[in-house]
Formats: structure tokens, sequence, C-alpha cells
């Protein structure tokens, strides 16, 4: 499978990067474990995951997604040489001090993220959020520690603004410490203003990667959900209603008669149209069926006319 540079990592991906929020939530265990062998064996190498996953969900208090990911990696020998890990840091965990940047908390939590999942360094680790509380110095000190300690490789930002971005970038150059080689904006065909503009003009000129989460804005790009009642029983219900507006309709239409045109899925073409975005790495893309990772591997194939790509890209904005 074709694979792209992950900014200046050292790493490459394919073309879509698993999305692990669901492991232990939506997914069980065992379909958890079947989806992501069929992930891996269709040449896909990179997951995503957080060690809030899914602190949302009644009986949850996260870390659930990461254990999950680490038991399967135990039952798998030798899969770990296999895939890249990715995991995030600062969202709220419920205890005391247990959110946040701060140099206290990342070196507490690294700790229990890769107890979780079981390994020894994690690829990729990201700041799940902005913290105000905190200098970027400190922060990136904390991730520099790590760093040489072994724990992690390099470090990303998920949910930082072109400025934001800047001013770490900055502060990396000014003080020696490592810098954010990887971004993770929320960006779909909907949801655009977050990462197209400063933010996208910054990851390009300074050759940062870009995975994108909300890949499919909560599955509502899969066309599934077209009014109110489509949502009912639904867990992402709250998060798809969002998406219920004549703007949605309207590019819903267009996803569904260019699908027509490829004998695909929206879905299949709403990521096609992310991976042929400027300056996206690799969309995350979640997953919990079989039949779902089938069809991440049809999206990665296809091939968009500039005619399709026009239509979508209007029909979104």
């Amino acid at each position: 499978m074709k694979t792209a540079k992950l900014g200046t990592t050292g790493f490459e991906t394919a073309p879509i990067v698993f999305g692990g929020n669901v492991l232990g939530w939506t997914a069980d265990e065992a379909e958890s474990f079947r989806v992501l062998d069929a992930f891996v064996d269709h040449g896909f190498d990179t997951i995503d995951t957080a060690d809030v996953y899914s602190a949302w969900a009644d009986g949850h208090s996260g870390g659930e997604s990461e254990t999950v990911l680490g038991r399967w990696l135990a039952a798998r020998p030798g899969m770990r040489d296999r895939v890249k890990i990715f995991t995030k840091v600062g969202s709220d965990m419920g205890g005391p001090g247990e959110k946040g940047l701060s140099k206290d908390w990342i070196t507490r939590a690294v700790d229990k993220s890769l107890d979780r999942l079981g390994i020894e360094v994690i690829d990729l680790y990201f700041s799940h959020w902005p913290d105000p509380d905190v200098s970027h110095a400190e922060t990136l000190g904390a991730y520099d520690t790590l760093i040489k300690a072994g724990k992690i490789k390099t470090i990303g930002a998920s949910n930082y603004d072109a400025d934001l971005l800047k001013a770490a970038l900055d502060t990396a150059a000014a003080e020696g410490l490592p810098r954010y080689e990887v971004v993770q904006p929320e960006y779909n065909l909907y949801d655009r203003a977050s990462f197209e503009g400063p933010l996208q003009d910054l990851c390009k000129a300074e050759d940062i990667g870009v995975v994108t989460y909300f890949s499919l804005a909560a599955g509502f790009l899969s066309g599934k959900y077209r009014t109110k009642a489509d949502l009912e029983g639904r867990k992402r219900g709250g998060m798809v209603e969002k998406y219920l507006t004549e703007r949605g309709t309207r590019l819903i239409d267009v996803l569904n008669e260019v699908a027509e045109g490829h004998d695909a899925q929206p879905a299949e073409v709403a990521l096609a149209w992310l991976m042929a975005q400027d300056g996206v790495t690799a969309p995350i893309a979640s997953a919990t069926s079989v039949a779902q990772v089938e069809s991440f591997a049809k999206a990665a194939a296809m091939e968009l006319s500039d005619d399709d790509l026009s239509r979508l890209t209007a029909a979104g904005a």
C-alpha cells in the first residue's frame, strides 16, 4: 500500500490512520481485535488513541481504548513492529492534577499510557488540548525529557490553531527543545474552518504532518443520517445532529452522486476527498466492523477526478 511521509518524524504512514476511540466503547474487545486484525491485514499500519478514551461512556473512566489496544498487541507476537502507535495526554482523567500539559502530569501520564499499552515506547505523543495555564517551554521540556528517556519518539499537537502552533514552534527553536512534528485538527468535508487557511499554510511551510480527526463528521458523511429520526438509539446521535442542516443535506446529495459514479459508498468518497487535500498526510477514521475496514481499503485506492473534487469542495463550503 502506498505510504506518505509524516512530516519530518522519519515515519511513513499508510493513507488512513485507525481511530481508536471506538476500542472498548462501540466495539467490544473481541470485535476490536477482529477489526484491528483486518486493518493490518489490508496493509494499514498506524493506530491513534488517547488516555481519555472512552471516559465519556457510562461506567468508563478513561484508559479503556489503550487497554484494549495493549491486549491486542500482547496477543499478536511481532505486531508491535508492524504498527505505529499514537496516543495523547492532556484531557481530564478525573483525579487530582490529572489533566493539562504540566511537566508533573505529563511525566506521570506517559507511564500510565505505556503500562496500559504494554509497550516500551510511544511512537507519537500528542498534546490533546492546549493548556493556557502552562508555558510551551514547560510542556516541550517535559517531552524532551521523555524522548531522552526513550519513552516517546516524537510529539504532536491536537486542536492547536495556527497562532498557538507558531508560538510553540518558536519556543522550540529558541530553547533547543523538540517541536511538534504533527498536528491533529478536526477536518472533514463539512468542518473546514479549523484547518483550511492559516494552519494549513503553516503546516505546509514547516513540513508538519497532518492527521485529521472527525474525518467522517462522527459518521454523518456515511450518508446514513438524513433526519433526526435516524439518530434515535445511536451512541453518536448527539454528535451528528448539528450536521442536519441545509448545507449538510446538499453535501450528502453530492456525496451520493459522486459515490454512485465510482460504485462506492459516501464514506469512501469523503475519505478520498480528504486524502486529496493539500497538506493532509492521512485522515483518522474509526471502524467497528471488518466491513468498514474493507471500505477503508477501497477509499485508499480511489482516485477522484478534478470534477469530483471541485463538486465536493463546493458542496461542503
